[in-house]
């Protein structure tokens, strides 16, 4: 019989499926920068097929294991198509963000989500702004400024498109953290919360593509281009792999991981997933950060860190 009480080998296994969910969580940006390089794959096109491979894998689980969960009271239906194209818009700004800027600094941009929060968290939940978040904004503010190099006029000229989506990512981002928190105090299921926003997140995403005629940027020009975008078996593999893996597998093991460790220490070990991603497309991509965005980026992190401490000092 161990030795060991049971309360520390329930830590422990918290510790350990938070450091899986960072490292699955990481793999996002990686597999996206693989597939808009290797296949020119456009980019809202890709971000239409990976809702697409989220939906029939968890629809046919629901389906299986628990199909009153398909049910929803129709006054959330509204709310769930907002929080659809909220995702879609999250969804299309971080795939450009990535094909544009790298996996490296499209992940460590959409982080700035944390200052944004706490901004309108602020602004529309009248939440107070302490000394904790007020720092994490401007570390944040101005990490993105150094990572996304808007610190010189000359990208602006030369990346505007990919300083946009990067700042744009981590703003969608916290607008779809807002309203999933709103969601969660409304006491509707995560898993059908999911199936039917990723559900209304395709609409919207087949409809930018088809309706653009590819006026936006990644769009499709035409339905046939986004029927079929030219991936072979292994592309249409990573696609999936895309989805079923940082979506649904690191989505469930970051669940998990609450259930054995208060949610402020989970959220400052998965901040860790911008690191892995950046140690993954170096030797990867051969991605290399300069010592002005690693500084921007630890700043992004160091300001993710500051809120959750500040939350953590708070309630104790």
């Amino acid at each position: 019989m161990s030795n060991i009480p049971t309360p520390v080998k329930s830590v422990n296994r918290g510790y350990l499926f938070a450091f899986l969910s960072a490292a699955i969580l990481s793999t996002t940006g990686i597999l996206i920068r693989y597939l808009t390089q290797t296949y020119a794959i456009p980019a809202l096109i890709l971000a239409f097929w990976r809702d697409i491979f989220v939906i029939l894998p968890l629809g046919l689980i629901l389906l299986i294991i628990r199909p009153r969960l398909f049910k929803i009271p129709a006054k959330f239906l509204p709310l769930l198509i907002l929080y659809g194209l909220v995702l879609a818009l999250f969804n299309s700004n971080w795939t450009l963000a990535v094909a544009i800027n790298g996996a490296a600094v499209g992940t460590v941009l959409c982080y700035s989500s944390a200052a944004f929060t706490a901004l309108l968290g602020w602004w529309f939940l009248k939440e107070k702004l302490g000394w904790g978040k007020m720092t994490a904004v401007l570390l944040s503010l101005f990490g993105c400024v150094l990572v996304s190099g808007a610190l010189y006029a000359s990208n602006w000229q030369a990346n505007f498109l990919g300083i946009f989506t990067g700042v744009a990512t981590g703003l969608c981002y916290a607008v779809y953290s807002l309203m999933g928190r709103s969601f969660s105090q409304r006491g509707l299921n995560i898993w059908t919360m999911q199936f039917y926003t990723f559900g209304f997140a395709a609409l919207f995403l087949l409809a930018f593509n088809l309706l653009s005629g590819g006026a936006l940027p990644g769009s499709a020009k035409n339905i046939s281009e986004m029927i079929w975008p030219g991936l072979d078996l292994l592309g249409w593999g990573v696609l999936f792999l895309l989805a079923a893996g940082p979506t649904l597998l690191g989505f469930g093991t970051y669940n998990i991981s609450l259930t054995y460790l208060p949610s402020s220490v989970v959220n400052l070990i998965v901040t860790l997933e911008p690191v892995f991603t950046t140690i993954s497309a170096y030797f990867v991509f051969g991605e290399v950060l300069t010592l002005i965005q690693l500084i921007g980026g630890l700043m992004i992190v160091g300001g993710v860190v500051v809120i959750r401490v500040s939350e953590g000092l708070r309630k104790a």
